[in-house]
């Protein structure tokens, strides 16, 4: 990932963590809790490929496993999310742009599943039996609900926003004619020296004088 790709993802996270720490996290909702930073992390690595989701998710599943009240063993959930992000960013149409929303919705719903599974299973391996006592089915239908629900209004405003800030107005090629610039001006120069003068074809045809006998 680019130095200029830090600041957005960082920004994005952030805001995520807040949000879900001071306001998800209080509604008490039956079952799981929406996860507002898994969407962000798979909005990103729908833009920034595996590599980028995979370095996103890390850093947002380690700042939520820093984040209080976390009561789970820090890197639990900054191995989920970084396994995610990889698998989203393995998903990433050309250019960064989904041709449908029901594509991005799969992909949401797909992350939501694996992510509770994979949650459970680690806990599991570390000792945690919070989920035994909840109940996985329960968790991980709730799971894809909440998630399904609050993509539209989350995934494609950050691939938008991410889209805007990875390309920005600086991106457009010289001299491919897109816009006005150096790069029109150039083309229109070249293509007037290369065009010749007007050259006048008809030739004068000579008199056929007849010779009288």
């Amino acid at each position: 990932m680019r130095p200029d790709r830090i600041v957005l993802p960082a920004v994005l996270l952030l805001l995520a963590l807040v949000v879900q720490v001071s306001v998800l996290g209080r509604l008490q909702l039956p079952g799981a809790t929406p996860d507002l930073l898994l969407l962000v992390v798979v909005g990103l690595a729908l833009v920034y490929g595996p590599t980028g989701g995979c370095l996103v998710g890390f850093t947002g599943g380690l700042l939520a496993d820093l984040a209080p009240p976390s009561d789970h063993a820090i890197g639990r959930y900054a191995l989920v999310l970084c396994l995610m992000g990889y698998a989203a960013g393995l998903l990433r149409p050309d250019g960064g742009r989904q041709r449908s929303a029901l594509s991005a919705l799969l992909v949401v719903a797909g992350a939501a599943v694996v992510s509770t599974l994979l949650y459970a299973t680690v806990g599991a391996l570390v000792g945690d039996t919070a989920a035994r006592h909840v109940g996985l089915t329960g968790l991980v239908l709730s799971a894809l609900l909440y998630d399904v629900l609050l993509a539209p209004f989350v995934v494609p405003a950050v691939m938008l926003v991410a889209r805007r800030y990875d390309h920005g107005p600086s991106s457009v090629a010289v001299g491919t004619g897109e816009g006005s610039g150096l790069g029109s001006l150039a083309r229109y120069r070249t293509t007037r020296e290369a065009s010749p003068m007007p050259v006048n074809s008809k030739k004068k045809r000579p008199l056929n004088l007849a010779k009288r006998p």
